[in-house]
């Protein structure tokens, strides 16, 4: 490994002839069941739950281990949606983990309350139930699933317990994965999906909300479907104003078939990331994740592997691997009170009337997972086991060759990962 290093020069790794494979994939009867619906002339979301929303939602409901499914517009709306039917109101109190997209802490905002930012556990980025603190105003708890790794779902039930909050998992990063034998979204009171472009099930857009609970899917139907009363049976205290939150039709037809894809296409990845978590602990100044032995299906969205201190920036460490011809990325989230892309002001949600999120959270595991040590590879480079050599490769070439960037052209110091707001043309996952 002592070759020249494409981002100074050399020759990568990959050409760019050698293209990875393009996300996402279609089923070979998406096109039949498209047709179905095209001709059908019942395109939206009414009658509700329509023909193939029925069909998926059951099935995906069943697959991970859950009694009910709702699909929904998409995976924002459905925190949103899932928080209000755990009973959220103005003014409550939301835990959420720092280290997420935006779009979980903006959710909770929509649902009328205050997210209070938690840091993240070094060895799996995801939610510390450890720093948990609740006060008399918590009132729920929005644990992510991140990347490849699971929050500590036994230790977080036994608090929610004691304290009698409500948990409602966002699963935009697992579909299909299980933690000590239960489906991701079936722990909680609730669980949410995404099937946003980049996700692992995909229809474009769309999300979905799982649950156990007859009292929630009964008030997610009415907030979904223009405040009409569900199909349980089960009546309210008091019925909610609904929205308009229905899937199309066209989208729960190729959500079909992505179901039907995801098991097959989550061994291929987990046998390449196993084949990266051997390879990478072998190489000096990086890491794997630790291993989670509580994962019992093993859903992969991003890999994602550690760069320890090295005397370059991570970013740099990222544009020379990206350089190799390996899609890779540092700054892939931020801890959210630190986003330019999250500035909610009290005109916009009167709740959050004195609070300074830039000023009052300080969560050190997730300014350093951000800025100085994570690196995320997406899914699709770990599909074929000739991509998944590459990869290893790329990371290894320049894990050897840290010397000739430390010692280049000064103007690689440099080298970064625009923000969010600086790169809306150029956003590779497409948010």
């Amino acid at each position: 490994m002592t070759e020249k290093l494409a981002l100074l020069g050399g020759s990568p790794v990959r050409s760019k002839a050698k293209a990875f494979p393009k996300w996402p994939f279609a089923s070979p009867l998406d096109a039949s069941r498209l047709q179905t619906v095209l001709e059908s002339g019942n395109w939206g979301g009414y009658p509700f739950p329509n023909r193939f929303a029925t069909e998926f939602q059951n099935a995906f409901a069943a697959y991970h281990g859950a009694k009910y499914a709702c699909c929904v517009t998409n995976g924002t709306a459905a925190i949103t949606i899932a928080l209000k039917a755990a009973g959220i109101v103005a003014g409550d109190e939301v835990i959420v983990p720092a280290y997420t997209w935006d779009g979980t802490a903006t959710a909770v905002l929509d649902a009328g309350a205050i997210p209070v930012f938690v840091d993240v556990d070094p060895d799996t980025y995801c939610l510390d139930v450890s720093k948990i603190t609740v006060t008399p105003r918590t009132r729920a708890i929005v644990p992510v699933h991140l990347a490849m790794r699971f929050t500590d779902m036994t230790a977080l039930r036994a608090l929610a317990r004691r304290h009698n909050l409500a948990i409602v998992e966002d699963c935009a990063h697992v579909h299909g994965g299980e933690y000590l034998g239960e489906g991701a979204g079936s722990m909680g009171d609730l669980g949410t999906f995404s099937f946003q472009s980049s996700k692992l099930m995909t229809a474009g857009e769309g999300g979905i909300i799982l649950t156990s609970r007859e009292d929630c899917y009964e008030l997610v139907q009415t907030l979904v479907n223009c405040g009409r009363a569900g199909s349980t049976g089960y009546v309210p205290a008091r019925r909610p104003t609904g929205g308009n939150y229905r899937m199309t039709e066209f989208q729960t037809a190729i959500l079909l078939g992505q179901l039907e894809m995801l098991p097959d296409l989550a061994r291929q990845r987990a046998a390449q990331a196993a084949r990266l978590d051997e390879a990478l602990a072998a190489i000096p100044g990086i890491s794997p994740l630790p291993p989670q032995r509580a994962i019992t299906r093993l859903p992969v969205y991003n890999y994602v592997f550690r760069l320890h201190e090295s005397g370059i920036s991570r970013d740099l460490f990222c544009a020379a691997v990206e350089a190799e011809g390996v899609p890779c990325d540092g700054r892939f989230y931020e801890p959210v009170y630190r986003s330019d892309l999250f500035g909610p002001s009290a005109e916009e949600f009167p709740q959050i009337a004195g609070i300074d999120y830039r000023r009052n959270f300080d969560c050190p595991i997730a300014v350093r997972a951000a800025y100085h040590e994570s690196v995320w590879l997406p899914q699709f480079v770990l599909l074929d086991p000739a991509d998944a050599g590459d990869v290893v490769d790329a990371i290894a070439k320049v894990a050897c060759n840290l010397d000739g960037l430390r010692t280049a052209d000064p103007t690689l110091a440099g080298v970064k990962a625009m923000s969010r707001a600086e790169r809306p043309r150029v956003e590779r996952k497409n948010y």
